[in-house]
Order: structure tokens, then C-alpha cells, then sequence
């Protein structure tokens, strides 16, 4: 697999803020009488308000706003228990030494994405690209069409690593290259995923004498 730049996804893919993630929207589905199995299966790879547009239909948007901005204040400052996932900081190190390009596309707000990688120990890379930034999130290809534009690539130079079914069919959508990380059981589009892995530690780069990228699992 040939690529020029690298986009991560953020939550699940460089940290692990599962914990955090769910203990806010479990909390918030509580208070608006939604169980919390029916919150978790739906809010994952989102945008945040996405998702409070969903479970509040035929609320004001007035209300909608209220609601997103609380929610939001509570997952940007719980940020007890995210660490950076295994790898994450030898991969984006890797990457540095080889002067790859790469940006984070998350679906996250500025202000939780960057608690995050503060938590985390990740540095905020040079192309950040945030909920703020787009109007339609993923699953849509907006995202990652932005990321690659971002760093100067067409997006079939562009390889997006993601972990939730949402990015990857985001990735796909925005004809990228994508390695899945983990990636849930029924996710879709399988079959034109280029790599799954288990983990980041298993993704190995080399750099040839002509400066082309290639990609594979260790072995």
C-alpha cells in the first residue's frame, strides 16, 4: 500500500477515551430518558451534536444548542482515565523522523479534542481538523476531503486510520485509503478496507530512495 500523508482519527484510534466518552453520554442519555445501550451503539465516530440533534427530535434548536454545550463542557473536562493507545506515540514519532505529513480528523469539538491529546501526552499536529470545521461529519467524506486538502494531497494519496465503522466509511466515501484499527465486528465495507489491524503497533513504514510510502503489518 502507497500513500503520501497520514489521517487519524482521534478517540479509539490514538487514545483510549472509551470510559470518558461513555460516562458522559450515559449520563446525559439518563437525564434525557434514553437507555444506555440505545446512546452508546448510535454516538460513536459522531459529531456530537449529531447525535443530540438525534435523540432530541422536535426540540428547538435553541434547546438542541443548550444541551451540546453542556455536554460538551462535561467531556472536555472528565478527562480521568484517557491514556495514548499502544503505539500512538511511536507511530506519530516515526512519522516525524520520516517528515511525513499527517493531521488528525476528529469528530470531536476543539475544546474535548484537545483535552484529549493534553491527557493523552500527544502533541496538537500542524492540521487539526475538528467538528467546528465541517458541516456534514462523518460518515460523510467532508471530514477527511478536508484533511487531505489540509496537507496538499488528493485523497487517494491520503491513508486514514480509523477505528469506528462511522470514520471508515467516511474515509472510503472520500476515496482515501483506509487501515482499520480494531474495528467493530459488523462493520461495513470490509472488503475495501486495505489493512485491519489489531493494534497501531503493528503498523510498520518504510520509506524507499524515491521517497514513497509503504505500509504493512508486522509480521
Amino acid at each position: 500500500m502507497k500513500c503520501s500523508g497520514f489521517l487519524f482519527d482521534l478517540d479509539g484510534t490514538l487514545v483510549d477515551s472509551l470510559p470518558a466518552v461513555e460516562r458522559a453520554w450515559v449520563e446525559w442519555g439518563a437525564r434525557q430518558g434514553i437507555d444506555a445501550n440505545t446512546i452508546v451503539n448510535f454516538v460513536h465516530g459522531k459529531k456530537a451534536i449529531t447525535s443530540v440533534r438525534h435523540f432530541m427530535q422536535g426540540a428547538s434548536e435553541s434547546q438542541i444548542q443548550q444541551e451540546f454545550l453542556q455536554l460538551e463542557k462535561r467531556e472536555a473536562e472528565d478527562t480521568d482515565g484517557i491514556i495514548a493507545l499502544p503505539g500512538a506515540h511511536q507511530l506519530l514519532s516515526r512519522l516525524d523522523e520520516l517528515q511525513i505529513p499527517w493531521a488528525i480528523v476528529t469528530s470531536g469539538s476543539m475544546p474535548v479534542a484537545t483535552a484529549r491529546l493534553r491527557a493523552a501526552g500527544l502533541a496538537t499536529p500542524a492540521v487539526f481538523i475538528t467538528a467546528e470545521r465541517v458541516e456534514r461529519g462523518k460518515p460523510e467524506p467532508d471530514p477527511y476531503l478536508l484533511g487531505a486538502q489540509l496537507l496538499g494531497l488528493e485523497p487517494e494519496e491520503c491513508l486514514v486510520i480509523e477505528d469506528a465503522s462511522a470514520g471508515i466509511l467516511s474515509g472510503l466515501a472520500a476515496g482515501c485509503h483506509v487501515v482499520a484499527v480494531n474495528p467493530p465486528a459488523d462493520v461495513q465495507r470490509l472488503e475495501a478496507i486495505d489493512l485491519v489491524l489489531n493494534s497501531l503497533e503493528e503498523m510498520v513504514i518504510n520509506l524507499d530512495s524515491e521517497g514513497r510510502i509503504s505500509v504493512h503489518r508486522r509480521h
